[in-house]
Parts: C-alpha cells; structure tokens; sequence
C-alpha cells in the first residue's frame, strides 16, 4: 500500500552479489571523539571496544526437501509414495541449500548466546562466529517463538561476557548502541538514540505473544537481528530484533526486545527448555479519548479488562470486567504492552499486587499468576528420541481455540529424526495416535512402545498413523518406525 510502512525481522538470506553504495564522508565531518567537550555527545569508544567482542556472527543453513517431477498424473503425491514406493518417470529435483545470517550476544562464558528466534527457527545446522574469527557449531537450547527469543551453545570456555543492564530504567531520549553484522559486515556499532518504549509493533503471532520493544533510531539493518542495544555503560538493554522500512532497509525505526523480557526468557530456557510463562488471564485494550468517554472512564492511561478467563489468576483474584489496571507491583502500567512487559517478568506461583480502577475509585488485589494450563506447575519439555522431536502440553487457550479435548504439541523437530524427514514441523498439535487420544508424552511413548513389541515387520504393525492441526488445519502423518 502506498506510503505505508512494513515491520521487518533483521535476519538476512545470503544473496549473490548484494550490493552496497559508497557514502562519502566530508573530511570536515566530526566524530565522537572530536566533537566539542560540551557533554553534547557520549563518547562510545571505550564501550564498543568491549561490545563488539561479546557479540557473535550466527549463520545458519537450512536444506529444503527435495523435489520431484513427473509427467504423470499424480505423481507427486507424497502420501501415495509413501505406502507405494515411487512410480517410474520421477525426476528428482534437489533445490539448494538456504543460508541466513544474524547476530547474537554471549551471556555467559561457557558458550551460552541469546539471539532471535526467527534467525534460527528451521534451521538444519547454525554455526557461530566470535569476533576473533574462531568458528564453532551451535545447538539449540530452547526457543520462545512468543518473544522471538533463543538460546544457543557453543562447546568453549573463558569467552567474554556482555553485562546485563537495567531496561526498565531506560529513558526516552537517553544514547544507545546498536552491535551487529548487518549484511554480513561484522563487528559494525552504531548509535542513536531512545525513541520510545513499550511499543507494539505487531510482528509476532499467537495468542501468548508478547511484545514491548524498545524503539531507537540507531541504524540497524538486515543481519542485526539477535544483537546487542547497549547504554552508555556498555550494558545490554535490549536484542535488536525488527525495523519498520518501506525499503527492507533502514529509514529511521529500529525495534529492540528489553532486557527485562529477555533476562526470563533466558534463564528459563536454560533451566526448563521452555518457558515458564505466567498468565493473568484477562483480555485487555489499550485507552484513548474515544474509548474513556464510551466506557465512561476517567483515565487515559492503563490498560481496560475487556473479559476475563475462567478459573484464571485475575478470576480468582477478583479482577472484573470494567476494571482498569494501572500498576503492577507499584510500577505504574500505561498501556498493554507496558502490562504484558512487567507480567513476563514473573513465573507461575508468584503473586503480584494489581492497582485498579474500579468505577474510578482505586484499590489493589494480590494476583496468584498461573501457566497455561491453569496451574502454578512447571511446564516440562519432553524429549521423544524415537520420533526426533521435543513435546509440551498442549496449552488451555490452544484446546479451547480448536476445541479440542486432548493434545501434545511439538515443540522442536532434530534433523534427519523421523518427524522431519516426513514434514511434521514444529506447532503440529497431535491429537490421535493410532486412533488413540493423546494428552502427554507418556501416552505417545507407550503406543511407541506397543507397535515395537511386534514382532511382524509390518509397516502397518510397526508405524504411527497420527492426526492432529497445524496452523488450525487437519493433518495427518504416517510414521514408519522400522
């Protein structure tokens, strides 16, 4: 649409022969060192000189399933293929491989790197570029698609560290730099300055999304995604993470996830495998004029329950319909995002005090904060080898959407497993497995279990016939376990 403006991811596919245009810098031109000593300008020499070592190069390769062709009719039907073998006249067509770069930053010294999700989502091998030219393979620890985090690991010690700042004491207006490999130029800083927070830009999906970036004007390009936005005192404050563009370049507005979501993420990764979010379990809107004089509200600032889920934490609290939330442990809330933001600090079990504005009068309830399965258990990431895949619980707000009953939903799929030669890709809820419901990892590894007990080699005795929904669409898969 014309004039309109496309919000971008910042990982870049390698392509032949990119090209850059030469900007000439006048001689006259200053510096940040030369600048005049008025305390204008910061000087970030002595903080890129620390940044730039803890910021790493990510590429990545992804190989898409080969191809075939034929001139007869049909005969590209994998599942016909599948239980029949393949009919003459095929022609295979092996598509090339894809590469992708980002950036990342090192957490701590034993190889541990954060970075966005989608720089790596699909990935069949990552490896990881340290700003002294050493280059490692790296493993996936875990992904949170709902903040485009991931978490990686290289096998090394003694690596330097990036600092954790403090995001939520960021102010608008206050001097950042930007650290990463646009266009696979490595190593490249540089700054701008806060333009904003708590923005919601709407670039993830999902229902349990989350998003409250930081938006700066330092210069990010494609290739930036997963790296460091850095204060003045060399602290992380944020993973640079999408631009807004007309062009799929830089124009001025760059979006960084804060540290404050980032630190959780992170260590629940580390910890779980996944992450332990906690749920208030309310549908809230954003306020302006039009909406206060409608629903006869005298704030503009807050964020309005619009509904609020059965046997919730915001339920059992007694939080209402109506109500208006405009603090979260007395930090001050001023719209959904800035709620979503102080409510993904927090684990399920942890209680938080909620401010209201309840028919303009102020009081406070102590919420228990509960997952996404309506308790305060720990969610577990299941690993099935059989299949070449991890599991989760199939989420309450998933199973009311699609009205299912039972679920187990596939997290991660490993290269070359079962699940990925046979194109189950990760989000597939499955529902039934040889025409058994299924609710947990147990139950798929006991019906594993059975078809191995058979001693006919049978593809039909030795294989998983499973039904599910990926994206709200029925699928089915047939899994040979021989």
């Amino acid at each position: 649409m014309k004039g309109s403006q496309i919000i971008l991811p910042l990982a870049m596919a390698a392509l032949l022969g990119t090209g850059f245009t030469a900007v000439a810098q006048d001689s006259e031109s200053s510096t940040i060192n030369n600048v005049p000593a008025t305390g204008r300008y910061p000087d970030f020499t002595s903080v890129a000189e620390q940044s730039i070592n803890t910021v790493v190069h990510v590429m990545t390769k992804s190989m898409p399933k080969t191809t075939s062709s034929s001139n007869v009719p049909g005969s590209d039907d994998d599942m016909f293929n599948f239980f029949f073998g393949e009919r003459g006249g095929f022609q295979q067509i092996q598509p090339q491989p894809r590469l992708a770069s980002g950036s990342g930053v090192i957490l701590e010294s034993d190889g541990y790197i954060v970075t966005n999700n989608h720089v790596v989502d699909g990935a069949d091998s990552i490896t990881v570029t340290l700003n002294d030219k050493r280059t490692f393979d790296a493993k996936v620890i875990g992904t949170d698609p709902s903040t485009d985090l991931a978490l990686l690991k290289i096998d090394v010690k003694g690596l330097p560290v990036m600092k954790v700042g403090d995001s939520d004491a960021l102010k608008v207006g206050e001097w950042v730099m930007a650290v990463g490999n646009p266009f696979n130029l490595t190593s490249t800083v540089t700054a701008g300055i806060v333009s904003a927070k708590a923005r919601n830009i709407n670039i993830l999906s999902g229902d349990m999304k989350i998003e409250s970036f930081i938006q700066t004007d330092a210069a990010v390009n494609p290739g930036n995604s997963g790296g460091a936005l850095v204060n003045t005192k060399g602290e992380l404050v944020g993973i640079n993470t999408a631009i807004a563009s007309q062009t799929g370049s830089y124009t001025g507005y760059a979006f960084a996830i804060p540290v404050s979501i980032m630190s959780k993420v992170v260590n629940d990764l580390k910890k779980y495998g996944v992450v332990q979010r906690a749920l208030l379990g309310v549908m809230v809107n954003d306020i302006n004029s039009d909406f206060a004089k409608q629903k006869d509200l005298n704030t503009l600032e807050g964020a309005y329950v619009a509904s609020v889920n059965d046997h919730s934490a915001a339920k059992e609290a007694g939080i209402e319909v109506g109500d208006v939330i405009t603090k979260i442990n007395g930090k001050a809330v001023k719209s959904v995002s800035e709620v979503q933001e102080h409510v993904s600090q927090f684990s399920p079990g942890n209680t938080i005090n909620v401010t209201l504005l309840r028919k303009k009068k102020e009081l406070t309830l102590p919420v228990v904060l509960k997952n996404q399965m309506g308790d305060t258990n720990v969610i577990k990431q299941v690993s099935t080898n059989d299949l070449g895949a991890t599991f989760e619980e199939t989420s309450a707000a998933d199973k009311k959407k699609y009205g299912l009953s039972s679920g187990l939903t596939v997290k991660s799929v490993e290269k070359d497993g079962k699940f990925a030669l046979n194109g189950v890709q990760p989000g597939f809820i499955i529902v039934k497995v040889n025409n058994q419901l299924i609710n947990s990892a147990d139950d798929l590894q006991r019906i594993i279990k059975d078809c191995k007990k058979n001693n006919d080699k049978k593809f039909n005795e030795q294989a998983l016939f499973i039904s599910g929904l990926y994206k709200g669409k029925v699928t089915y898969f047939a899994i040979d376990l021989n």
